[in-house]
């Protein structure tokens, strides 16, 4: 849904052309300027800003992004090249279009990613009775206030309902308003409601297009690697400060990807910000038990990880700087 602006200046009329997204084309601008946001790299010529091509999912010209930081600045950035409000945007996909979870952008970005915005589109109310314990959702969370469904396990009680799928932004549980919330505290609500109540639910669903491909609605996250990029470098974005350009540690990937795998399993939730912090917090640790004492003295305590959780994230970075976690394949059971 792209508005062309009347009356734009020779540099506004440049920042958008109509590139592929099959093909994106790099992900540098080397205009001399200095910003708020992307690390910036000295050159012969003088500063080279770092920028991201980006496409409404649904369909539109492709646009440019630069001088971020945070993922929210990066909503506002997307939100004025499109000529839309920045609340549209649910969340971005890098590298494809598709509804495709594995593709999902969380706080780091590859140098060459091409960021796809997936913006509201038709909301829906839809009735559940809450028949186990758990409805079998992934819930995840977009960094700036919507919480969204990443994962329906098949088989449970969410899989069988019509009009819930992966994607769906969280709005209303019963009348209570959820945005603003973050995944846990979304989660943690629906797991308080008593089994066997009925309950509805408001979400609304991605804009479509005639190419979107949605996948089958048991798809999520706990299937395939997240890919970020295929370059050597990532932009690793922050609230708290300039964002930062880093070499890619697989060592680290493979244990975060590991540790947002537990996350889901033993939450409910999907967060690989999250996941890093915990890598963050236990890479350094010599033992189970010191991980446990730093998360709780950390400001993860709120989370209040059981024993189990710990331990296997331990074992989750132990494996992974032993060498002995490597591929995504080693941990794709149903959860």
């Amino acid at each position: 849904m792209f508005r062309r602006k009347k009356n734009k200046t020779r540099a506004d009329q440049q920042r958008v052309g109509r590139a592929a997204p099959s093909s994106p084309p790099p992900a540098y601008d080397d205009s001399v300027s200095r910003g708020r946001g992307g690390q910036t790299h000295s050159t012969d010529s003088g500063v080279r800003r770092i920028a991201f091509h980006c496409q409404l999912a649904h369909g539109s010209p492709t646009g440019i992004v630069s001088e971020f930081s945070s993922i929210r600045q990066l909503y506002e950035m997307i939100a004025e090249c499109f000529d839309i409000d920045s609340s549209e945007i649910l969340f971005c996909t890098l590298n494809s279009h598709k509804l495709d979870m594995t593709k999902l952008m969380c706080g780091q970005l590859a140098l060459d990613d091409f960021i796809f915005a997936h913006i509201k589109g038709r909301p829906k109310v839809v009735e559940i009775e809450k028949a186990e314990d758990a409805l079998g959702l992934t819930i995840a969370d977009n960094g700036a206030g919507y919480a969204f469904i990443k994962a329906i396990k098949p088989d449970s009680v969410a899989s069988k309902i019509e009009g819930i799928y992966v994607g769906d932004h969280i709005e209303k549980i019963d009348d209570c308003s959820v945005v603003g919330s973050r995944h846990h505290e979304v989660a943690k609500v629906l797991k308080s409601i008593p089994v066997g109540s009925l309950f509805t639910i408001r979400v609304i669903e991605p804009m479509k297009s005639g190419f979107s491909e949605i996948g089958a609605k048991s798809l999520g996250g706990n299937k395939k690697s997240q890919s970020i990029g295929t370059g050597r470098e990532t932009l690793r974005l922050s609230s708290k400060g300039p964002a930062k350009v880093e070499a890619i540690d697989e060592v680290m990937n493979v244990a975060v990807e590991k540790i947002n795998f537990l996350l889901e399993s033993f939450l409910g939730i999907s967060d690989a910000d999250l996941a890093q912090t915990i890598w963050e917090i236990g890479s350094g640790k010599a033992n189970p038990s010191d991980l446990a004492t730093a998360l709780q003295d950390s400001d993860l305590s709120d989370f209040g990880f059981t024993d189990s959780f710990v331990f296997d994230v331990w074992g989750a970075i132990s494996d992974a700087k032993q060498g002995r976690l490597r591929k995504t394949q080693e941990f794709t059971e149903e959860f």
